[in-house]
């Protein structure tokens, strides 16, 4: 199973829970996705709201990015501090974040932001005219996911709106459909994409017949950026995931129907802290170290192949043997009953494999994104073993908002 690890097989971080990225497999993938979208004549906008890590952002950017993707005023803000000189704020804002915008293009750093309603606008506007600055505009469309972005018929009186008020710019339409990017059955995720794609390039045909050309269309993601880019309906795209991988990505395949060309680059280093039970041994893994948002987290190194990590309360996992899981399948109980029924049982042998109490067992998160919101820093392996420290410095940057 350490084949993907490879120096993390033997890398101890300083402490566990650790987040802990093989630099090798990043570099790879960030050259991967950059090829890609070059590849397709468009540009590539990584999402930084999976990493949060302006170090990482950078090396992006250095690679061929045209800057960085943000969910949050915060990450913006963070993401500018660190030199990170052009970003998109790919949600629309809340009524309280248009001063903090307006800042931080006063700044100097070129800030795109996501509208969907005409009040959204006009907040910016007011904020952007107030600090003498430029507020670039993105009209976001909804094609399906429902949860923001205008209808598309909406499409081109907002964008007039946006044009026509001062201290904005428009720039052109946003349509991410978040909905298909872990669509297991590939032919449902390539028909649901083309007709979203259908939809966008119908937009931008009525766009560009009232006079409104959009210089950018922007969206896509890591699960269907192959079909968005053969598409030719998007000149930018948003993908996050791809520098990073995660089990829900792996499964569901790769959107072309080949193999992925990402690989797992981020893993958790879990510390065994108990192993009293002939079933499993308990690490620090738990719900603050892993978001179970989506699949459970997949043991990859440091224990007998088939191992599975199961939550156990906020601080501590289970690290089941793969024979014992199948023993307490047969007991058919609940599994704190059968856990002691077998423990009790002397003809059951506790199998020699099972890790011991400060041995590392290694995941690969389920959900990368909210995994990574939970840790402070990553730590970053060379192949000789050195490793860096790069902090998670746009996770949950607190609001500075105005003293009444």
């Amino acid at each position: 199973m350490s084949d993907r690890l490879g120096p993390l097989a033997t890398f101890r971080p300083p402490q566990t829970p650790a987040l802990v990225v093989r630099r090798a497999t990043l570099m790879r993938n960030l050259a991967a996705m950059q090829a890609a979208a070059d590849a397709a004549g468009a540009a590539l906008r990584a999402h930084g709201k999976m990493h949060k890590c302006s170090t990482l952002g950078r090396l992006q950017v250095a690679g061929g990015a045209v800057g960085l993707c943000c969910q949050t005023v915060g990450e913006a803000e963070a993401f500018a501090a660190a030199g990170i000189g052009d970003v998109l704020i790919t949600s629309p804002p809340a009524p309280w974040a248009a001063a903090r915008i307006a800042a931080l293009a006063a700044g100097g750093t070129k800030v795109g932001v996501v509208a969907d309603d005409e009040g959204q606008i006009e907040r910016l506007s007011a904020a952007a005219s107030a600090a003498g600055t430029v507020i670039e505009v993105v009209i976001d469309i909804d094609l399906g996911l429902h949860r923001t972005g205008a209808a598309p018929g909406e499409a081109v009186g907002l964008a007039g709106k946006a044009q026509n008020s001062p201290g904005l710019r428009w720039r052109g339409v946003q349509g991410y459909a978040g909905d298909l990017q872990h669509l297991a059955d590939l032919a449902v995720r390539k028909a649901k994409a083309k007709a979203a794609q259908d939809k966008l390039a119908a937009l931008v045909a009525d766009l560009k017949a009232v006079a409104l050309d959009p210089q950018v269309v922007t969206g896509a993601g890591t699960g269907t950026y192959a079909l968005d880019l053969g598409s030719g309906a998007f000149n930018e795209i948003q993908a996050g995931s791809y520098a990073f991988m995660d089990v829900e990505y792996e499964d569901c395949g790769a959107p072309d129907g080949g193999p992925w060309p990402f690989a797992a680059a981020l893993f958790l280093a879990a510390g065994v802290v108990s192993a009293r039970h002939k079933t499993h041994v308990t690490c620090d893994v738990g719900l603050k170290a892993h978001s179970v948002d989506g699949p459970p987290a997949r043991v990859v190194g440091g224990a007998p192949e088939g191992s599975t990590w199961r939550a156990m309360g906020d601080e501590h996992g289970a690290v089941f043997h793969p024979e014992m899981m199948a023993k307490l399948r047969a007991l058919g109980r609940e599994a704190v009953d059968a856990i002691g029924t077998l423990d009790a049982d002397p003809a059951v042998e506790r199998p020699a494999d099972l890790p011991k109490v400060g041995d590392i067992v290694w995941l690969q998160p389920g959900h990368c994104d909210p995994t990574v919101n939970l840790h402070d820093v990553l730590y970053v392996v060379d192949e000789d073993g050195a490793y860096e420290v790069w902090p998670i410095d746009a996770r949950r940057v607190s609001p500075t908002a105005p003293r009444p």
